[in-house]
């Protein structure tokens, strides 16, 4: 399997004014094609900005990022903005759906940044809402669905532009326990096509669902070790 996240003593530093905050201390990370990683850690360990830069969503201060075999660092907003559309699909606690747009609508939305064909995004839309079990659902609106539909709706989006890349963060902040298995069981299936899968999560119970946890603590990587599942 070929490395499609490659990080190389990654630091990142924020100023608020003359206090220096280092929310990363050289960081060297690998991950291999078709992973599935848990990140976890308190807050304020890192692994949010971590996240973040490894989503094109922010930029390191030092070091290295290489993405699916290209090196991330000095890229434009554009490009940053092209790269996040086409290689991540990102799933969030908070879901992020559009409140007044259609369970359709919104998982046509990253296809339409893509400049898909209308027809092509209604079609794709409609079957990655069937492949997470709402193709019932694909006219409803986000306040008649339920939070763990809410969050297969934003998995079916993150799917939109077949990114190799599935970044969820806390994506089982806010469901009740039965939704927070059904959705940790659906990325396993989704790694288990093939996709890369990486959580950011502080739930132990939800970590041993992946193969791989990485612990942080103050910046730094602590422990980065594979899941038994005998």
């Amino acid at each position: 399997m070929k490395d499609i996240i490659k990080i190389n003593d990654l630091y990142k530093t924020y100023k608020n004014g003359n206090i220096e905050v280092k929310a990363l201390r050289g960081i060297n990370l690998t991950i291999k094609e078709g992973e599935f990683v848990a990140i976890m850690g308190q807050s304020g360990s890192g692994k949010s900005t971590l996240m973040n830069i490894i989503g094109c969503l922010d930029k390191p201060t030092s070091g290295n990022y290489e993405l699916d075999g290209k090196t991330v660092v000095g890229l434009s907003e554009e490009m940053l903005s092209y790269t996040r559309n086409q290689k991540i699909g990102f799933v969030f606690q908070a879901f992020n759906l559009i409140p007044r747009n259609s369970a359709l609508k919104n998982v046509e939305l990253p296809m339409v940044y893509a400049k898909k064909p209308a027809e092509y995004r209604k079609e794709r839309a409609t079957k990655l809402l069937e492949t997470v079990g709402l193709g019932e659902r694909i006219d409803h609106l986000p306040n008649e669905l339920s939070g763990g539909q809410k969050q297969r709706v934003a998995i079916a989006r993150a799917l939109a532009n077949e990114p190799p890349i599935i970044l969820a963060d806390e994506p089982t902040g806010n469901l009740d326990t039965a939704a927070s298995v059904e959705i940790m069981e659906l990325f396993t299936k989704l790694n288990k096509e093939g996709r890369t899968v990486i959580i950011v999560t502080h739930e132990d119970d939800i970590a041993e669902f992946t193969n791989r946890i990485i612990r942080f603590r103050d910046g730094q990587i602590i422990y980065d070790g594979q899941v038994d599942h005998s």
